[in-house]
């Protein structure tokens, strides 16, 4: 890299002066130097195990060699041409390649460049195809940071507040938590009060036969790892077919096997009608997708829609290098397999510390719910800030999430191996006994 006027470091202290504060002011703002499989590199030289894997867009982990490759060599043919005035082999082969894995015929695609327009344009379609105006979603769900995206996320009301209107004819259902439920040991308690608000927000906010779509996250990832009993999603297709709603997964974060499967549609085998998808889809290039049936997708017609940068041949290369990796280094069995253990050393550590109420996990989407002891699961964002911190002393980076920011997500790479769960595992362990030792 050219040499700049100013060192790294003393650009470091002025962060405050050159990034917005919602950047800025982000946590723990790591100085790295490099990144390779499960580990970062801190410019000081030292390592860091990660089990946040860039919020879960590193699903082959860092600098993949494969897909390093594939990037480069696409770079050196072509880095950015207009879709639609042109096309190009990787965006057609990648379509192809997503159709076979995407259930219920979703193989039609637009592509865009990050989560938050695949969901604008999943919202879009299905007002487009239905010519109904309504879009149900959840509490606690959360659809990036757009106008439109932060319109149909509530995972906490600071992300709405300052901006004003925003998208009309939005609404809100309650979403299954089970271990926030009037009986947590019995999941089916909260499927049937939130199919229930549901059907009071038809009787008395809007009819279904105005409802274009009902959007929801499959599992909830930033509203904190809460996974809904399968019997909900099955109501909700239900639902859906009677009154002609299109039903819409946004599997940003639990796509490209984090769930253990190809998507959670398959792990909970429900098949929606549209799908929006990105993160691990390039593995950290910038991409996106959008995908339908094609009686759905097409009918969005010429000018309907349209990108400049989405679908970009680079990241299009990077993404059919994923789907390769996970295919043939089997990273799907792995993330089955390694989440397993790691949710069972988990629950081990939950009987040691009654600062843990609740862990949960499919595949390799796992987290662990601090409360405070003696309480009714009153939840406890002070520890978990102590215990992020004393993880990444110790060399382990993770990342909070859940409504109150009560929750610890520990999602590695697919391709993190038992010796690096144990590594991990030790180190969360420490920083949780030790921070309940502080109480």
């Amino acid at each position: 890299m050219k040499k700049r006027s100013k060192p790294y470091d003393a650009l470091v202290k002025n962060l405050d002066n050159l990034l917005a504060p919602c950047l800025a002011q982000d946590w723990p703002n790591l100085s790295v130097d490099r990144a390779e499989g499960s580990y970062v590199y801190g410019r000081d030289g030292r390592q860091y195990l990660d089990f946040l894997a860039g919020f879960g867009a590193c699903n082959v982990g860092h600098n993949h060699p494969r897909v390093v490759a594939a990037a480069q060599e696409q770079m050196s043919k072509m880095i950015h041409t207009a879709i639609g005035v042109t096309n190009y082999e990787p965006l057609l082969y990648l379509a192809e390649e997503l159709g076979k894995i995407l259930p219920g015929n979703a193989n039609v695609f637009f592509f865009g460049n990050s989560g938050a327009e695949a969901v604008d344009g999943a919202i879009k379609l299905a007002r487009y195809y239905t010519r109904r105006r309504g879009i149900i979603a959840f509490f606690g769900g959360f659809h990036g940071r757009t106008v439109g995206a932060t319109s149909v996320g509530t995972s906490k009301a600071k992300y709405r507040t300052g901006y004003g209107s925003l998208l009309a004819d939005v609404y809100f259902a309650q979403f299954p938590y089970p271990f926030r439920s009037r009986e947590p040991e019995n999941p089916e308690v909260c499927v049937q009060a939130a199919l229930d608000e549901l059907l009071r927000l038809f009787e008395y906010v809007i009819e279904p036969e105005e409802v274009a779509a009902i959007l929801v996250e499959p599992v909830q990832g930033e509203g904190g790892y809460i996974i809904p009993p399968r019997s909900w999603l099955v109501e909700l297709r239900n639902i859906c077919d009677q009154h002609g709603i299109l039903l819409i997964f946004d599997e940003v974060q639990t796509g490209f096997g984090r769930t253990g499967e190809w998507f959670a549609a398959d792990t909970f085998n429900i098949k929606p009608d549209i799908f929006a998808i990105a993160k691990a889809i390039a593995n950290g290039f910038p991409l996106g997708a959008t995908a339908a049936r094609a009686e759905i997708m097409k009918a969005w017609g010429p000018v309907s829609h349209g990108t400049t940068c989405g679908g970009n041949p680079v990241s299009c290369a990077a993404a059919l290098a994923v789907l390769d990796t996970i295919r043939e280094e089997h990273l799907l069995e792995n993330a089955r397999k390694q989440g397993a253990y790691l949710l069972d050393k988990l629950r081990k550590l939950k009987t040691k510390a009654p600062i843990i109420g609740d862990v949960r996990g499919v595949g390799l989407m796992t987290a662990a719910e601090f409360i405070k002891p003696n309480t009714d699961r009153e939840p406890n964002p002070e520890i978990v800030r102590r215990i992020l911190q004393l993880a990444l002393e110790k060399g382990l980076l993770l990342y909070p999430c859940g409504h109150w920011n009560q929750t610890i997500r520990l999602i590695p790479a697919l391709n993190v191996t038992q010796d690096q769960i144990d590594e991990g595992l030790k180190i969360f362990t420490e920083a949780v006994l030790e921070a309940q030792k502080e109480l």
